[in-house]
């Protein structure tokens, strides 16, 4: 049964260039207990669209301006502040982007943990530190005492990284989006946060909205995955069918462009060449008639470039938004 229900959500920026239609229409379902991941280049909207479900948008810039955003069953968009703040940070909780610059840098991280819990449980702040320790325990972070009157900046960027992780976690909420939890990290440190993620996913049961550009993170962490692309969702499938046949040009495109290890090539001299996407994202000041792929597609028709292409399902539980699917396919084989 779906947790959170997203139908035709669209959010756009009223800008001096003009509207920037940075989500157009994306609808989705997430399941209890399940990993979802959003994927696609820098501005195709994925932070965007986790900050409309959190109603998270700056309103002197931005808003939702069509759509629904159900979770377990109640609509979002049309609650009033209060009770958005309610279900903040406690049945639906979010893994900002970059820690450094979401932790509040003159408070404590146990002051920060605990005050979350406050709201949110009405306990008292004694009980609220005592759960700020186990939840820096939970996530791995050594001496918690210790480091629960620490400040952000007396932290390494992996500790930051748990810190906000405990900080989402700590009023148990029901779904977790992390937008790109990883990216300010080093390799060693990305595999470890990811590790941390999944395992409290299956300790706690928490549904998680995992956004990322990293195809590798989604392969690792996800059952199911939506492509975006310029505002849209252009693909979504099961991680296994994504990676066993991407039905879309610019799903194509993205795993072509993945770096690869070729033993045989090395061992030749010859290291293989990473495949690029030619040209550029195209402007969401303007309207887009036809597919927002389409003037960098190697497939495009006059169609494609006239008319939006449907999300039709070639596949059980594979849909895709593409006029040229066929001749996808067969190239691939």
């Amino acid at each position: 049964m779906s947790i959170l229900s997203v139908r035709d959500l669209a959010t756009h920026f009223f800008t001096r260039d003009g509207v920037v239609r940075a989500v157009d229409g994306v609808s989705f379902d997430l399941d209890a207990g399940e990993t979802l991941g959003i994927v696609g280049e820098s501005g195709c909207g994925k932070s965007v669209t986790a900050l409309s479900i959190l109603r998270l948008i700056p309103p002197e810039t931005g808003r939702i301006v069509g759509g629904s955003i159900r979770f377990e069953g109640r609509e979002l968009t049309t609650l009033d502040e209060e009770a958005m703040r309610a279900m903040r940070g406690h049945a639906v909780s979010m893994i900002f982007q970059e820690p450094m610059t979401s932790l509040n840098p003159v408070l404590t991280i146990g002051t920060q943990i605990a005050e979350n819990v406050v709201r949110h449980k009405a306990v008292s702040w004694k009980a609220a530190r005592e759960r700020a320790v186990e939840m820096l325990e939970l996530v791995r972070i050594a001496d918690p005492g210790r480091r629960l009157d620490e400040y952000p900046h007396q932290l390494s960027g992996g500790m930051r990284q748990r810190a906000m992780i405990a900080i989402a976690l700590s009023c148990d909420p029901k779904v977790l989006i992390a937008d790109e939890p990883t990216t300010a990290l080093d390799v060693t440190i990305q595999a470890q946060i990811l590790d941390l993620m999944i395992e409290l996913k299956e300790k706690l049961g928490t549904a998680i909205v995992m956004i990322t550009h990293d195809l590798g993170v989604v392969a690792e962490t996800t059952q199911r995955v939506i492509v975006m692309y310029a505002g849209r969702k252009v693909e979504e499938a099961s991680v296994d069918q994504l990676f066993a046949e991407p039905l879309h040009p610019y799903t194509r495109g993205l795993m072509r462009a993945l770096p690869r290890l070729d033993g045989d090539a090395e061992i030749a001299g010859k290291r293989p060449r990473l495949m690029e996407i030619p040209g550029m994202v195209p402007r969401l000041t303007r309207p887009i008639p036809g597919c927002a792929f389409a003037a960098r597609c190697t497939f495009a028709t006059d169609r494609c470039h006239r008319e939006a292409p449907p999300l039709t399902e070639p596949d059980a539980g594979h849909r895709v938004a593409c006029w040229e699917t066929a001749r996808v396919r067969e190239t691939a084989t």
